[in-house]
């Protein structure tokens, strides 16, 4: 029986970790599956190390050859495919990727492979953009969304958690190092998106209401960065809020000890507080409360966390006083427990998903056709 070929997306925004923490589990799942043939596009220094790629992947820089690939092996009937997972944008932009791969899939399924999108969420919620995606999740033989809302937008396959959840510190270390550990830190990230999207700095308000939850929960503030775009803002907000400890990222590059200088943090932090999805997913992988900490009512971190049955994570801090915002952290920092139970049912449903994977690419799922 022929070992299968799986061809994965393993490119994303080279400058933020988040990325490579919900590729990662995917690519892992995988390769457990068959010989993994990953498109990385041309990722700078310690990207690819940071997504666990191993000396058995094949490795594309040019999608052109990847995509050759791909189709030389689907016609031979040794092929599965995989979307990338993570954030679409439902633009015709945005989804030239699942245009793009509609050939491929489609010969894939012919010869008898499988086709699978898994932890895909939308960041848009119109209606052409959902029509131009029907032919692709028609071909989907696996559809697992990221969250709810986009479940029931697009309308085929089930929610899943974030596969960023897969990652960091077992749940039960995490329980057994919480009577005796010293869990001292308040973790606050800022995204600034200068260049996409510029993000408006916080107010005195904000600032001191920062610092005031520090004092109140008898915490040590550390500022960090995640994506490297973000760290001008960093610097700033580690002066204006007398942060402790700093962890910058000027340069995106060695990815792998860049994430695990941020592990470490928040191994040591009982709350964090950012508007960067997985800033707060990574830091409760490793024992942290979250706090969607927003400078408007965007609903991303919500829905993800409403996913995996943690509500309330969110809160629009724009306008609050000091003292409001202050005591918004503090009731969030109260519920670790809580959030560790979360987590703990995440993963479970993740496992699910992953032995659903593995069935679905397994062997025996492959038709061998004769050349």
């Amino acid at each position: 029986m022929p070992t299968p070929d799986i061809f994965a997306v393993g490119r994303g925004q080279y400058e933020n970790i988040g990325d490579i923490i919900l590729r990662r589990p995917l690519l892992r799942w995988a390769r457990e599956c068959g010989t993994l043939h990953v498109y990385v596009g041309n990722s700078p220094d310690g990207y690819d190390e940071g997504l666990g790629i191993t000396g058995a992947d094949r490795v594309y820089r040019s999608f052109g050859r990847w995509y050759a690939a791909l189709v030389r092996s689907a016609a031979k009937g040794t092929a599965h495919s995989l979307y990338k997972p993570g954030e679409i944008q439902l633009t015709l932009v945005g989804m030239k990727e699942h245009v793009a791969m509609l050939p491929a899939a489609t010969l894939v399924r012919v010869r008898g492979g499988a086709v699978g999108r898994v932890g895909v969420g939308a960041r848009n919620f119109a209606a052409v953009p959902r029509a131009i995606m029907k032919p692709s999740n028609a071909l989907s033989s696996y559809t697992r969304w990221r969250d709810d809302k986009t479940a029931a937008y697009l309308g085929v396959g089930a929610a899943m958690p974030d596969l960023g959840f897969a990652e960091g510190s077992p749940v039960e270390a995490l329980r057994d190092a919480a009577t005796g550990e010293k869990r001292d830190l308040l973790v606050v990230s800022l995204r600034d998106d200068t260049e996409v999207a510029p993000r408006p700095y916080p107010d005195r308000a904000w600032l001191d209401g920062i610092r005031l939850a520090a004092d109140d929960l008898g915490l040590r503030i550390a500022v960090v960065t995640q994506v490297s775009v973000d760290d001008a803002r960093t610097n700033l907000l580690a002066r204006d809020v007398g942060a402790e400890i700093i962890v910058a990222w000027p340069e995106a590059s060695d990815h792998l000890a860049q994430e695990q200088r941020l592990r470490a943090v928040y191994r040591r932090t009982a709350v964090a507080a950012s508007d960067r999805l997985h800033v707060i997913v990574a830091a409760m992988t490793e024992g942290a409360a979250p706090v969607g900490l927003q400078l408007d009512d965007a609903d991303k971190i919500s829905r993800h966390f409403d996913t995996i049955g943690l509500k309330g994570v969110a809160v629009n801090s724009r306008g609050l006083s000091a003292r409001e915002l202050a005591d918004e952290i503090i009731a969030r920092a109260q519920r670790r427990d809580e959030a560790l139970d979360a987590l703990a049912g995440a993963r479970e449903r993740l496992e699910n998903v992953r032995a659903e994977l593995h069935e679905l690419l397994a062997p025996r799922s492959v038709q061998t056709v004769s050349a």
